[in-house]
Order: C-alpha cells, then sequence, then structure tokens
C-alpha cells in the first residue's frame, strides 16, 4: 500500500497506524531489491542518503545528490517501479561532515550540501545541526540546534521553491548514540525523556516562528528519538515498549508529529511492528541490509569453493580482508580486542562496516569473479543446505547469483513491510 508520509500521523490518530520503511543505502543491489519490492507490493519505496554519504563534494560514495538520484531512477527505471511510489529523503542533513571546522565554516558547507540536495528532488529532509563544531561542545544545547535547523530550512525552502515540484517534508531531533551502531557491547538503553522530546519540539517551534518559518514548521512530520533500541557490533538491544508510556504521550499532546525510529536493524517483525503501533511508524534500516548481502555473498563464495574447479578457497573473502587491511580508515577506530577479535569484527560485525568497501575496484571484481564463477551453474541442494540453508529453492536448476542476492536483502526488507503494516491487522 501507498503511504503518504504527511498522512503517517492521522492515521495514528484515528487508530490505524501504518509504517514506512526507511532504506539507508547506496548499494545498488539493495537498491534494486528495494525498489523491485516496491514494485510487486505497490508500496512506497522511501530511500535515505545521509551527509557523510553523499553530499555536495561527493561523500564517501563519490556521488552528489543529483548522482544518487541518477542512480536510483535508473535502477527503478530497470525494475519498472513506478517513479510516484519512490520518496526520496536527507538523512542528518547537517554540519556533521565538516564538524572539524569552525561553525561558520561548517555551516556553510551545510547550506551548499542541502541545497543541493533538495535540487536533486529530495523532499524528506532530516534537519540535523546537533553535532558540535571546531571548539564547541559535542552535543549542542537545543536553543542552538533549532537555530542552526531553522537556517538550513530557509535554504531547503527557497531550493524547492526554485526547482518546483513539492515543498519538503521535516524531520527535527537527533538520537544518542548517533547512528551506524555502538562499538562495544550494550546491555541497555534508555529512551529519550518526554520532556527531552517536548523541548526540542517547543524550542524549533518557537524559532522557526522567529525566523519567519511558520509554514516550514507546519511540514514537519517527525520527531528523531531514542525508543530504547540499538545494535552494536556484537548484539542487539530489542524494543522494550514498556518503558516508552511517558514517551508516547508527547505525540497526544502534539498530534503533527511521529516518532522516527533510527538503527532499527536486527530487531525482526514483533519488535517493529510494537514500534509502528507505539508511534514509530517510521522504520529506518541500513547496515541491516548490507550485511545480509554480505552473508550472502559469502555463502555464495563458500558454495563457489566447494563447486567450481579453480575459483580457489574463499577468494572473495580473501579479497576484502586484504582490502579492509589495506585501508583501516573505516574500522580501525571501531573494532577493538585481540586480533582474532578484530579479524572477525572485519567481516561480521553487526555494525557492517566491511559496506564502506564495495565499491572499491577490489571488491567489485572479486564479486564479479563469484558471479561469473557460479552464473548458470546447477548447484546440489547438499550444498545450499551446508553453505546457504534458507536458499534451498535454488537448487537444482541453473543459478543467477544476483537473485539469490536480492533474494536475501528481500527476506529482511519483508519483516519491515509486515510491521508497517500494523493498522491492517
Amino acid at each position: 500500500m501507498q503511504i503518504h508520509l504527511g498522512k503517517l500521523a492521522t492515521l495514528r490518530a484515528e487508530g490505524r497506524p501504518m509504517g514506512i520503511t526507511s532504506v539507508c543505502s547506496a548499494h545498488p543491489l539493495v537498491l534494486r531489491a528495494a525498489l523491485r519490492h516496491g514494485r510487486l507490493h505497490s508500496s512506497t519505496v522511501l530511500i535515505e542518503a545521509t551527509c557523510n554519504q553523499v553530499n555536495h563534494l561527493g561523500g564517501y560514495t563519490g556521488m552528489t545528490p543529483s548522482d544518487f538520484v541518477a542512480l536510483v531512477r535508473s535502477i527503478a527505471k530497470e525494475e519498472d517501479c513506478p517513479g510516484e511510489l519512490i520518496v526520496l529523503g536527507g538523512d542528518h542533513l547537517g554540519p556533521n561532515p565538516w564538524r572539524d571546522r569552525p561553525a561558520e565554516e561548517a555551516m556553510a558547507e551545510a547550506e551548499k550540501m542541502m541545497a543541493a540536495y533538495v535540487e536533486a528532488g529530495f523532499r524528506k529532509i532530516h534537519l540535523d545541526a546537533s553535532m558540535g563544531c571546531k571548539g564547541e561542545p559535542i552535543a549542542l544545547d537545543d536553543e542552538t540546534t533549532a537555530h542552526r535547523a531553522a537556517r538550513l530550512a530557509a535554504v531547503a525552502e527557497a531550493a524547492a521553491a526554485k526547482s518546483g515540484g513539492a515543498m519538503p517534508v521535516y524531520v527535527i531531533g537527533t538520537e544518542v548514540p548517533p547512528p551506524g551502531g555502538a562499538d562495544h557491547a550494550l546491555t541497555a538503553i534508555e529512551p529519550t525523556a518526554a520532556s527531552a522530546a517536548r523541548r526540542t519540539i517547543d524550542v524549533h517551534r518557537r524559532v522557526f516562528e522567529q525566523a519567519g518559518l511558520q509554514e516550514a514548521f507546519a511540514r514537519a512530520i517527525g520527531l528523531v528519538v531514542q525508543p530504547g533500541v540499538e545494535f552494536g557490533n556484537r548484539n542487539v538491544i530489542l524494543y522494550d515498549r514498556s518503558k516508552i508510556d511517558e514517551l508516547k504521550s508527547v505525540l497526544v499532546e502534539e498530534p503533527q508529529f511521529v516518532f522516527e525510529a533510527h538503527s532499527t536493524d536486527y530487531q525482526g517483525t514483533v519488535p517493529l511492528t510494537a514500534l509502528v503501533e507505539d508511534g514509530f511508524p517510521i522504520l529506518k534500516v541500513g547496515p541491516e541490509l548490507t550485511f545480509v548481502l554480505r552473508e550472502a555473498l559469502y555463502g555464495l563464495d563458500l558454495i563457489a569453493s566447494d563447486l567450481v574447479p579453480d575459483y580457489g578457497e574463499r577468494p572473495l573473502y580473501a579479497a576484502m580482508e586484504a582490502l579492509m587491511r589495506a585501508h583501516p580508515k573505516n574500522w580501525s577506530q571501531h573494532y577493538h580486542g585481540t586480533a582474532g577479535e578484530k579479524r572477525w569484527l572485519r567481516h561480521y560485525s553487526l555494525s557492517d562496516r566491511i559496506r564502506y568497501y564495495w565499491t572499491s575496484a577490489e571488491a567489485q571484481s572479486a564479486v564479479e569473479k563469484l558471479c561469473d564463477a557460479l552464473r548458470g551453474q546447477t548447484v546440489p541442494l547438499s550444498l545450499f543446505w551446508q553453505h546457504m540453508p534458507a536458499a534451498r529453492h535454488f537448487a537444482d536448476m541453473p543459478l543467477d547469483p544476483e537473485q539469490i542476492l536480492i533474494w536475501r536483502v528481500t527476506r529482511s526488507l519483508a519483516d519491515y513491510h509486515a510491521a508497517c503494516g500494523a493498522g491492517k491487522r
């Protein structure tokens, strides 16, 4: 079912909560799986890019916002996914990529990024100026954060008016800890206090009004809060709805808003459904999707090692290990322990920092070698039982490796799709 973002709060107030999955990934196969799934179910496909991943300077993917939009539209055309099903969002749009610079310099770059996002067609905008810049505290107070958010919203409003089309909808607030998962084993995560959520809304409303941005604030649909869910390198904290009774009361007082839940990866259908029912209808997922993609790739790597003469002994795994060791920047500050622990974390951490490496030439070459080795092969049932038992229905027929990869990502998307239909129950 197609869901309009602006209707989420109304559906909740009417006792018919529905949700939407926010796919936070730039991997082409993850995007393809999401767009295909959306077409098959005629459901909204919300795809979001983050400020570090995609920005006017390229981000770590090397893509500008217009590049990212072109990629999504190209895959959507190949998948015959109607454009009206696709919503593009910008996540954590603010000075974060430049927080090592003075605030004015960082905000100037954030303004350029914001204009590039909106002009490219992004219309769901998460305003996040909560992080301190050079010489400032790590986390800023609500007043400073709101003033910077309003400054960025003014840029977004102007860019949208200039480029045409619908005006943006906004999400305010941020969550603790930062997105991407924690670096250590977790025991508990406390939900955001209701008083903190109320203050975030109140301060933003006042500051936006003072800036003459009442119309923009009227299109603020969501507030990012911590529902008490998180994943670290090694474990997952599942949602406990008994802890958020007070927090839920904020939505009764502020019927304009719903909550946006970040880091919902690895929760599974039952906790995700509870989140939607409790006022968190925007469910963001990213690392889980590339984690299960890597899981499928490594399963196929094992199958090819056992099945195809001269393929080698897990060459994809070996190539990724060599690549990550040669370029440790994306994992070395996040994975701790013995050499053995760091080795398995590089490949199997739930934070999935291996996702930063799939776009490299070495990784792409190794994946291509794997797919070429297995394409058209007939894989015995026993090998699937050994290495990918859930994929056993692909046995004993000519294999298309890409279809297995998309199937595996879609299994995770299906959990979200089921949860987002909470109001149908």
